[in-house]
């Protein structure tokens, strides 16, 4: 596969976006802010479940990481929508690794009041996406929003009998899910593909990853797409657009939905925030050969 750019290729190294370097921009009637929540470390049989063996380890030293894992930083946008401040997903919290679960700090850093955010949106409800919903003390972290999440997502993930519907690799997801949900079940919404959550923000079915997962388009200019897991990584995944994830519940769906996806963005020149990429993950997808490079914005 080709090569990518000179600034994607940088080894995403574990960050914190504060106050003093973080990454804002406008699209079209929106103003949206990036901010880390840290970053998470996932291993070689979930990154690379299709790369040779002894390929493996070059791979995951390319992507910053060592022999066995790698480091996946993770990219929270916060969007100001006229009177909506909207938070899209909302990190790991205390549930998932210690490297992450920073949004809360980096939010106060930065003045922002979690009690001014109006809506918390979800692409999935992984644990990484959706576990800073409860502050370890038990209250909301975002005490005065309101809460959207896609209705398959959630009944997939809320069935009581999950133990018996899917396999064992996912019943902690499950409970986690159940949990956090559970606390906002009083100010929730559940919507579906096609729905806007405000004027200009259209929810886009990306099912694959999980089977309620989605991604937002942002009106204005060429578009900006908020795609969270979509694609894991805009170095690892564009160049291999073939590749599993080995986090992907619909495995085979989630690699079609990702070719699907760089095939559109590349053909439309649209502007794309992904969670895990290198941050603050904003840029573009270019052809390259088969694959495709990431470009910065």
């Amino acid at each position: 596969m080709g090569q990518v750019t000179d600034r994607s290729a940088q080894a995403p190294v574990p960050r914190e976006a504060y106050a003093a370097d973080l990454s804002r921009f406008s699209h079209g009637d929106f103003d949206i802010t990036v901010f880390s929540d840290g970053f998470i470390t996932l291993t070689a049989e979930i990154i690379l479940p299709d790369a040779p063996p002894d390929e493996r380890p070059a791979i995951l030293r390319r992507l910053g990481g060592d022999a066995e894992s790698a480091p996946y930083q993770v990219n929270i946008p916060l969007i100001r929508a006229g009177n909506d401040l909207i938070l899209v997903d909302n990190g790991s919290g205390d549930k998932f690794q210690a490297s992450a679960g920073k949004l809360a700090a980096n939010l106060k850093a930065a003045g922002v009041d979690p009690a001014s955010i109006t809506k918390v949106v979800f692409t999935h409800i992984h644990p990484d996406h959706a576990g800073g919903t409860i502050l370890p003390d038990g209250t909301l972290l975002c005490p005065n929003a309101h809460y959207y999440v896609n209705d398959a997502e959630w009944r997939f993930w809320t069935d009581p009998n999950y133990e018996t519907t899917m396999p064992a690799t996912l019943h902690d997801f499950a409970r986690g899910s159940q949990r956090d949900m559970a606390a906002v079940q009083d100010r929730l919404t559940r919507f579906k593909p096609g729905d806007e959550i405000v004027s200009g923000m259209r929810v886009l079915e990306t099912r694959g990853h999980t089977p309620g997962h989605v991604s937002f388009e942002l009106a204005g200019g060429d578009g900006l797409i908020i795609n969270g897991d979509v694609s894991t990584s805009n170095i690892l995944f564009f160049e291999h657009p073939n590749w599993h994830f080995g986090f992907d519940t619909e495995p085979e769906i989630a690699l079609k939905t990702r070719q699907a996806f760089l095939d559109r963005v590349a053909n439309e020149k649209t502007k794309m925030l992904g969670y895990h990429w290198v941050y603050p993950g904003v840029g573009y997808a270019e052809r390259k050969g088969t694959a495709y490079q990431f470009v910065a914005a």
